[in-house]
């Protein structure tokens, strides 16, 4: 997997006087079965959060209140998306650094992962993480 195979997804929405709905379903709308769901809150600003890759792991993050940036990185290349939508999300596939800024105050962000919490599936040196893409790359 690649940079390319990250992108924003849209969701549903069903739109509704009374406030609309948007749902995630997985295998059907992001392209893994979700396993953990955890979120970001509170990040003070100016502050980042990742610097890290995975191994294995396949996340979606969602801005579910404020906006904030996700920049991501396959070794090679670097993107950045703003999410500032609850109805979108963005896919990151493993093997990709990300690091996320820009947090507007109040902003949540929520995350999908492909597989429950495992140390071992970490890259936190960006050093390492870019030994092990080249590696991979030969």
């Amino acid at each position: 997997m690649a940079l390319s195979d990250c992108r924003i997804i849209e969701l549903p929405k069903i739109h509704d006087v009374r406030g609309n709905l948007t749902f995630v379903e997985g295998d059907r709308h992001i392209p893994f079965d979700i396993k953990r769901v955890y979120y970001l809150y509170d990040v003070p600003g100016g502050s980042e959060r990742g610097g890290h890759a995975h191994g294995k792991l396949h996340q979606f993050m969602i801005a579910m209140s404020g906006s904030f940036d996700v920049v991501l990185h396959d070794g090679d290349r670097e993107r950045r998306f703003h999410l500032n939508r609850s109805y979108n999300g963005i896919y990151i596939c493993p093997m990709t650094w990300r690091y996320l800024d820009n947090f507007s105050s109040g902003a949540v962000c929520l995350v999908l992962a492909s597989a429950y919490y495992d140390e071992s599936d970490y890259f936190r040196d960006y050093g390492e993480f870019i030994k092990a893409v080249q590696a991979r790359q030969k």
